[in-house]
């Protein structure tokens, strides 16, 4: 019973952690993101910079990129949120 007891306080204690780990993933995962997308935007305004006649391809393949990325980050958040709280 005693070794019951003492598991059972283990795993509540595991679950701030948990918790605390869920949140610090997520700020992670965000701040990831937004310095993902902060370097695709540069590396194309520099290259819309040097060669303006490929401004159109270059523009979509970052939006493309920058979604690609925006969806990682997204599934990152609702996976740590799941981990938060359920």
């Amino acid at each position: 019973m005693i070794n019951l007891l003492i598991v059972l306080q283990a795993v509540a204690g595991g679950a701030a952690l948990a918790k605390l780990g869920a949140a610090i993933g997520a700020a992670l995962s965000v701040f990831g993101a937004a310095f993902g997308i902060s370097k695709i935007g540069n590396g194309a305004m520099e290259a819309i910079a040097r060669q303006p006649e490929a401004a159109g391809d270059v523009r979509s393949n970052m939006i493309v990129s920058a979604a690609l990325i925006e969806g990682v980050a997204f599934f990152a958040i609702v996976v740590c949120l799941l981990i938060l709280f359920v």
